[in-house]
């Protein structure tokens, strides 16, 4: 499989398109969202994902070679989606970036979130042939629309366009370029063994031993510690790292994503896995976790204070859960589609 050709232009847009810098000028249409209520908070959070949704559509457009460009546009919209690259651009606004640089750059590092997010995603998904049958029944597997090479291969394409992404994105003359160092090592660090790609091999082991011992409630904190918490850690220090916050605000921010992550995964988990004995042990956990994020969250502008407390409320988790599996898990051509993530 061919590698993808180098960007042109700002980005990797098409030459006739407009540089990222002259189209998302500071978010003001999501700052002007940012109220005390529910329905204005999740309209914050619909504005910055639709934001994030435009700027990868235009990375990564169907075009020649298509043995390269289909399966990639493919997997990338289609992999699960997280709130960890909004998380980046709402941190990145917390701490103060309002230069035009700083929130169009975290944007940037929002759409990488996401593609590493896919890339683990396609490579968790494989049809191997010595993955065991889920003890779930009701768990499906996921329809794959190419060949397992071809989606093992533009898993790792897509990981390697993360850092051409990234570098490219720099402006030396903007005096970002140490920040933008520290995100990639951040994101690096996210997805590696200690990271991301621990908490799929953790979460596997269970698979492959089905002891109900080892894959307890304790085991499942881990696990979504290691898998989306360290994904939104990741993406709310990104954000904060961007946007020039100080040392103790990158901190708070990073812990405050570790425990929305964590959130996220557990609820996940928790949705496809229901057991009823288990669910004091679960909701202890979330409960825990989100007087965590909160107290992170002290000390911070109010008003986007509003807007980040409600990713830990459990009337956003309820919709963003049954979404996440709606859009996996819908019916498309007579095929029932499932991630097999819990």
């Amino acid at each position: 499989m061919a590698a993808p050709p180098h960007f042109t232009g700002s980005l990797g847009y098409p030459p006739s398109s407009p540089s990222p810098r002259s189209h998302l000028h500071c978010l003001s249409p999501c700052n002007r969202a940012i109220k005390v209520s529910m329905s204005q908070n999740q309209s914050y959070w619909t504005c910055v994902t639709q934001k994030i949704e435009d700027q990868l559509k235009q990375l990564i457009p169907v075009r020649p070679p298509l043995l390269v460009y289909e399966p990639m546009h493919h997997l990338v919209f289609t992999a699960r989606r997280t709130m960890a690259p909004a998380l980046c651009v709402a941190t990145c606004e917390l701490v103060g970036g309002q230069q035009p640089i700083s929130p169009n750059q975290a944007l940037v590092v929002a759409s990488a979130l996401h593609l590493v997010q896919a890339a683990l995603f396609t490579h968790e998904q494989l049809p191997l042939t010595d993955r065991p049958i889920p003890s779930n029944p009701e768990t499906l597997t996921h329809h794959h629309a190419f060949a397992a090479g071809v989606e093992l291969l533009t898993g790792d394409g897509i990981l390697s366009f993360v850092y051409e992404l990234l570098g490219r994105s720099d402006d030396p003359a903007g005096g970002n370029s140490e920040r933008l160092l520290r995100v990639i090592i951040e994101i690096a660090r996210a997805m590696g063994s200690e990271g991301m790609v621990d908490g799929q091999y953790r979460k596997m082991l269970c698979s492959v031993l089905g002891s109900e011992e080892l894959c307890d409630v304790g085991w499942v904190d881990h696990v979504c510690e290691k898998k989306e918490g360290r994904l939104y850690a990741c993406g709310a220090a990104c954000g904060a790292i961007l946007g020039g916050g100080s040392e103790e605000e990158i901190e708070k921010l990073r812990n405050y994503g570790l425990y929305v992550g964590k959130i996220h995964g557990l609820m996940l988990y928790y949705h496809n896995n229901r057991t009823g004995g288990e669910e004091k042990g679960f909701t202890d956990l979330v409960e825990r976790c989100t007087s965590l994020a909160l107290k992170e969250l002290e000390g911070f502008n109010q008003g986007m204070v509003q807007t980040l407390s409600s990713l830990v409320r459990a009337s956003f988790w309820d919709k963003s859960v049954y979404a996440s599996c709606k859009y996996i898990c819908g019916k498309e051509g007579g095929r029932i589609q499932s991630s097999q993530h819990f």
